[in-house]
């Protein structure tokens, strides 16, 4: 029996953006309303996904096909295994919550919450998607909503630059992965793009050393790998608050999902082959990123650098191939994504009232926004891995399959996690301790109600999963039981 709840999730946003489109500019609430309505409908099924996915049966759940192009091998094919129901919760959380923070937006709200839900329908569409050619269609969905809403709605200074850059990076890495897909497509012999026949396709060691960093690489592009990273910090800094919170959270979690499923899952002969060098890279990408965060005097900016900080620990855990870094991939790219969203959401509120976000013109925020400033720290104490907290959940066995398989990297890496404490205390100091400056105090005021459901809301579920991490835990290993099968039969 086909399950709804995969295409409702993917295409019931689609639907709704196109309906918004199609209302009249002047109806501002019933827009919004609209909007709000969606991402509470996604975010109940995605609760629903994630609750109701049988861990003990584990595999693809909730799967949903039909033909589409049978002549070319293309299909409608939607299902989801551990991994995938946790990163749609992810962004089921993610969206709703940038509805909320974007709810004051005043210069075109019908063609904003449009864009925002196409981005939406995007993410859900690339977590559920088991067919190659349907995830790259979800995959490239987003990257004019994306660059629109930076030109459109971002930072004035960096807004065309920012939006620029990202959408070549991000054009020229889904290019890339595309002839890497392709390959795979006429490689297999079986003319499909349905990942499930993929998987048992059985391609040869050389074919896939050849075409495995096409698709890794290239899809892992908007995951923000080294040296293809430098569109993270630039688009995450020139977007407005809500797309800061889907770039960074959701859609880099994308990037590195799509890495994994057309990548490591049908070309793990490939991984092994190029697991030192993903190593490499991802060491740089954790150890740099963190130093980088560390001088920026925007507030921003080091949000931006920390995100392709923490992302380098997901590139690790695959690059590992053992159960314990596979998992910790799973839980970082979770933990990573509602930590992210709210430090973007507590950044936008902060700048909304300050009009500032350089460190050195900010100061004494706790006493004006006393609910922003403890969700601040919370996701502080998440990036620094802190017992208690769904970062240390993640990072451990990340820090664990790497020791097991390179002990330097694991070494290595381990420093960002003193520099990572360093900048967030940095920061924690400036923004919210101290006298507030002068020039500041005039448009200073409390979050709104709103706001205060958004930081609550994510800070909540971070320390949920950080204390009980048995809600979580079992669902992604069940994904990581399906990988490591795929990795020792190849």
């Amino acid at each position: 029996m086909q399950s709804p709840i995969l295409p409702i999730l993917a295409l019931l946003p689609l639907a709704a953006a196109i309906l918004l489109l199609f209302l009249p500019a002047a109806k501002r609430n019933l827009i919004r309303g609209i909007a709000l309505g969606t991402s509470i409908v996604t975010l109940v099924f995605s609760f629903i996904a994630f609750f109701a996915y049988d861990t003990a049966a584990a595999g693809y759940q909730f799967q949903v096909s039909a033909e589409w192009l049978p002549a070319l091998g293309i299909g409608f094919h939607m299902g989801a295994d551990g991994i995938g129901v946790a990163m749609i919760l992810m962004a089921g959380l993610v969206v709703f919550s940038g509805v909320m923070v974007s709810w004051r937006v005043e210069d075109r709200p019908r063609e904003f919450f449009a864009f925002l839900l196409f981005l939406a329908s995007s993410v859900f569409g690339v977590f559920a998607s088991l067919d190659l050619f349907q995830l790259f269609i979800f995959f490239e969905m987003a990257v004019f909503p994306k660059y629109l809403m930076i030109v459109m709605w971002g930072y004035p200074k960096t807004k065309e630059y920012g939006g620029m850059k990202l959408t070549l990076y991000l054009f020229l890495g889904s290019m890339v992965a595309l002839i890497g897909v392709l390959a795979m497509y006429f490689g297999s012999g079986l003319h499909t793009f349905d990942m499930v026949a993929l998987e048992k396709a059985g391609f040869g060691l050389e074919f896939q050393r050849l075409w495995f960093p096409f698709v890794f690489i290239g899809f892992g592009v908007l995951g923000g790998i080294f040296p293809f990273h430098s569109w993270a910090p630039d688009g995450h800094v020139a977007a407005p608050t809500a797309v800061s919170m889907l770039l960074a959270g959701v859609e880099m979690k994308v990037g590195v999902f799509a890495a994994l499923r057309a990548g490591l899952m049908l070309m793990p002969d490939g991984m092994r082959a190029w697991a030192p060098l993903i190593l490499v890279l991802a060491t740089i990408n954790v150890v740099y990123g963190a130093f980088i965060a560390m001088i920026q005097k925007d507030f921003k900016y080091v949000i931006g650098f920390s995100s392709v900080s923490h992302m380098g620990l997901v590139f690790i855990g695959f690059a590992t191939l053992t159960p314990e870094g596979l998992t910790g991939a799973g839980l970082q790219m979770f933990s990573h994504g509602i930590m992210t969203a709210l430090f973007f959401a507590v950044v936008g509120m902060v700048y909304d009232r300050a009009h500032t976000r350089n460190l050195n013109e900010l100061g004494g925020l706790f006493k004006y926004m006393p609910i922003a400033m403890l969700g601040f720290v919370v996701g502080g104490l998440v990036s620094m891995g802190m017992p208690g907290f769904s970062g240390f959940i993640a990072e451990i066995p990340i820090y664990m399959g790497a020791w097991k398989t390179v002990p330097l990297v694991a070494i290595i890496s381990a420093l960002s996690i003193v520099i990572t404490a360093a900048y967030i205390l940095l920061v924690v100091r400036r923004v919210f301790f101290g006298e507030t400056p002068e020039p500041i105090k005039a448009g200073l005021s409390d979050i709104t109600i709103m706001d205060k459901i958004v930081v609550v809301m994510l800070s909540l579920v971070m320390i949920i999963i950080g204390v009980f991490p048995s809600v979580i835990v079992p669902v992604i290993e069940s994904g990581v039981k399906h990988i490591l099968v795929l990795v020792g039969g190849a």
